[in-house]
């Protein structure tokens, strides 16, 4: 993340992978568009007001139709 958080916004420390990815790999197989490295949880930093508009803008950008599960979403202390 490349900018500090403006007021009323907040630091989230999300934790997200990839499911197909992740059965793929345990298969010793590769997803034919997504790295590997999908696997394993990956943490993205997202600006939001809070916990739920966090979740949306991790959701439209990592989509669970596309396999991706959020599997935590924490406050960071920026």
């Amino acid at each position: 993340m490349l900018q500090a958080p403006s007021k009323g916004h907040k630091v989230f420390e999300i934790a997200i992978y990839n499911q197909d990815v992740r059965s793929l790999v345990k298969e010793n197989q590769s997803h034919s568009f997504f790295h590997d490295h999908w696997a394993d949880c990956q943490l993205q930093d997202i600006l939001a007001k809070n916990e739920r508009e966090a979740r949306e803008l991790i959701e439209s950008r990592f989509p669970a139709d596309d396999g991706f599960v959020v599997e935590s979403v924490n406050v960071t202390s920026f």
